[in-house]
């Protein structure tokens, strides 16, 4: 019996150890997969990482949710270059950068089956799309033979992303789908600056917003070269890049070629406009900054002849610079359609500075920050010299008015008005 006892014991141990150890096991397993779906959803809630250079290591940034639009699907970037190796992967997933994925029945009901055409650009079409949430915006359409154009679409996806400034043109979304690839930006209503200085059906642009859109592209530039981190090289600054919106203020479009001054500044292909390139980058093969800031000031001289630079404008004002100082004298390429309406020492400043970006050695050109500064004060002379003239018509017309008024004084009192008069006559004249 003791024995019988003894086994029964032990068999009811055994028994008990393995119940807790199959009941433990029961619990992890439940565990586990309780946990399967969560972290499968888990995109749904969290930050999107979109893969960033960020102080000349690749890393990436984490970005927090946000629900910019309604419009679905959405999707997120994954994990750098694996993206554009194995496909946009779908997850309803919103970056703080506000860059959403729509589907392609979304844009082509909004484009009315892609009817709406506003424009050409290098690598396919550009519509107009009215969005169900009442929002309007330009969808370029990237060539599907084109591997530039699907370069050009990895780049400003990946650019864009971080990159937000009044005077850049903001993407706010992409499509991906069916072999299409597709980049969705804010409207610009107003067109490319390039069809208000060619088109003679727009009216011409007077001198004031001429060089106001220029202070605007500049400071669109500065902040590339000194705001982002690392820098930015916009490598296509030319007028059809140039957009304009409802208030005719400018922004830099277009960052299909763009590239961070962190990556090798050598390239095997030269890309760009011609007529708008450094001559060094095309020499050398390598874009700097420096090779903007000629763009641009192409883009200046552009703005004061109102000539394509195409047709020679360089050399149409290197002939013009032979019989000036390069400080003054610029009225001779002054634009036609101008119609001689502008500030004389305003439009030599603009071209002497225009001069200094053109010049053949990079390092003699000024900075983006250094043209923003000289853009600016001229601009703020031009205000300071349109209030003082308001301010002396004003003082002008006020000692009109009182010379004209009866005066029913005492001669005494009489004499004193009189000699305010010729004081305030005086103070005038100062």
């Amino acid at each position: 019996m003791e024995k019988e006892s003894h086994g029964l014991i032990i068999g009811i141990s055994i028994g008990v150890v393995i119940g807790v150890l199959l009941a433990i096991l029961a619990f992890f397993c439940f565990r586990y997969h309780r946990k399967r779906p969560q972290i499968g959803n888990s995109s749904s809630r969290r930050a999107a990482t979109i893969p960033i250079r960020a102080n000349g290591a690749d890393t990436c940034t984490v970005l927090s949710d946000s629900s910019i639009g309604t419009e679905s699907p959405k999707s997120t970037i994954q994990n750098g270059m694996s993206v554009w190796l194995g496909g946009l992967r779908k997850a309803n997933v919103v970056s703080a950068s506000g860059i959403l994925e729509y589907s392609y029945k979304d844009l082509q009901r909004a484009t009315y089956n892609f009817t709406t055409l506003i424009g050409q650009g290098a690598y396919g079409p550009v519509y107009k799309a009215q969005m169900s949430t009442g929002e309007t915006v330009a969808v370029k359409v990237l060539a599907t033979d084109s591997k530039q154009g699907e370069k050009e679409f990895q780049t400003e996806v990946m650019l864009l992303g971080r990159l937000h400034h009044r005077n850049l043109v903001n993407l706010v979304g992409y499509c991906a789908e069916k072999g299409q690839h597709m980049l969705i930006y804010v409207y610009m209503s107003r067109g490319s600056l390039a069809s208000h200085l060619y088109d003679e059906k727009l009216e011409p642009l007077h001198w004031d917003l001429r060089v106001q859109i220029a202070l605007d592209v500049a400071r669109g530039l500065e902040y590339l070269h000194d705001g982002a981190v690392p820098p930015v090289v916009h490598r296509d600054i030319k007028s059809s890049n140039i957009l304009l919106d409802q208030s005719m203020r400018a922004r830099v479009a277009d960052f299909g070629l763009s590239r961070e001054e962190m990556i090798s500044k050598h390239v095997s292909n030269i890309r760009g406009t011609f007529g708008y390139l450094d001559p060094e980058y095309i020499s050398t093969r390598s874009f700097t900054k420096k090779s903007d800031v000629y763009s641009f000031g192409v883009l200046l001289f552009e703005l004061i002849a109102g000539r394509n630079p195409l047709q020679g404008l360089i050399e149409y004002v290197e002939l013009a610079a032979m019989t000036t100082d390069g400080k003054g004298g610029w009225e001779e390429i002054a634009d036609s359609r101008l119609d001689g309406k502008y500030d004389l020492q305003e439009l030599n400043d603009v071209a002497a500075l225009a001069y200094k970006c053109v010049n053949r050695a990079p390092k003699k050109r000024p900075s983006m920050r250094d043209i923003v500064q000289v853009l600016s004060r001229i601009l703020k002379s031009r205000h300071d010299r349109k209030r003082h003239k308001r301010s002396s018509s004003a003082t002008a017309e006020e000692v009109t008015i009182n010379a004209e008024q009866p005066d029913y004084r005492s001669p005494n009192s009489g004499h004193r008005r009189g000699e305010s008069m010729d004081s305030t006559a005086d103070s005038c004249e100062v």
